[in-house]
């Protein structure tokens, strides 16, 4: 009896093993850094997930090694459950932390039982930010994954929630627009005590410890730039994102998501900008 439970419980490893060999891998240290803890695993279906866990301790995150410029991102993601308040959950773009840097942010601010998790969509073009649309998410993004995604090309940036456009950003010559800094992917999970909730009049619950995020399917269809000299490649297909333009689908999801979901648009803060809103407000 025990040889028989040793040769099937070998037989269960070896089946495990090789399912998740030959499962959906996109996270390994050859493609990310990663910070904090960060525990990978495989789900039943057999898709690879990267959980970021926070604590009093820290938070976590990771960063892709290889930078891009212009693409299409997207990833699954599975939010705090629950009361969330305080935290936030970042799936964005970046070209560092310098006073001149370009950005693209999905942040999501968490919010106590019951309240809609807050999407903070923003872009920054040479140090130049203030650009947030906030949408109250129509559904509890803790309860499943859902997919995220950003499409940045050198004529917009288009936010997508599940398939939904709910945001375009468009590119002006006169006007700046992160179109020539390579960036990197980043995502992240951290203590927003002092701004995500309320603008911090809740903060984190810490008996509720430790919370976890997870994210899966990530893809970056996306011009890797490689070297010094900053030439990038673009794989096959590229046109696709490259040449991606709001159509009429985008104008009606758009104008549903700002008439039944923004709470908050820069360009109609007039405290925020008392000698005049920034230059797209006007043209959007």
């Amino acid at each position: 009896m025990a040889r028989r439970s040793l040769a099937l419980a070998a037989a269960v490893l070896a089946a495990l093993l090789a399912a998740a060999s030959a499962a959906e891998s996109w996270f390994d240290e050859d493609k990310f850094t990663k910070h904090g803890e960060v525990r990978v695993r495989y789900d039943r279906s057999g898709r690879q997930v990267a959980s970021l866990m926070l604590d009093r301790r820290s938070g976590a995150g990771f960063i892709s090694k290889e930078k891009y410029l212009f693409g299409e991102f997207s990833v699954q993601m599975k939010l705090i459950p629950g009361n969330s308040a305080g935290t936030v959950t970042s799936f964005y773009l970046t070209s560092g932390e310098g006073d001149e840097h370009d950005e693209i942010d999905m942040e999501f601010m968490g919010n106590s039982s019951g309240s809609p998790v807050v999407l903070n969509t923003n872009v920054w073009a040479h140090g130049d930010g203030k650009k947030e649309h906030q949408f109250d998410l129509w559904f509890d993004p803790g309860a499943d994954f859902h997919t995220y995604t950003v499409v940045w090309n050198d004529k917009n940036i288009i936010f997508r929630v599940d398939g939904v456009t709910v945001r375009v950003f468009r590119r002006y010559a006169d006007l700046p627009y992160p179109h020539a800094k390579p960036m990197k992917v980043h995502a992240t999970l951290w203590d927003g005590s002092y701004w995500a909730t309320l603008q911090g009049n809740v903060t984190i619950d810490w008996s509720r410890a430790p919370f976890a995020v997870s994210y899966r399917a990530y893809s970056a269809r996306a011009c890797a730039v490689a070297g010094d000299a900053g030439r990038s490649s673009c794989p096959a297909g590229s046109d696709d994102w490259m040449g991606r333009r709001p159509d009429a689908t985008d104008a009606v999801t758009v104008a549903w998501a700002k008439r039944n979901l923004l709470r908050y648009n820069y360009c109609e803060d007039g405290w925020r900008f008392p000698k005049g809103f920034p230059g797209e407000c006007a043209r959007n």
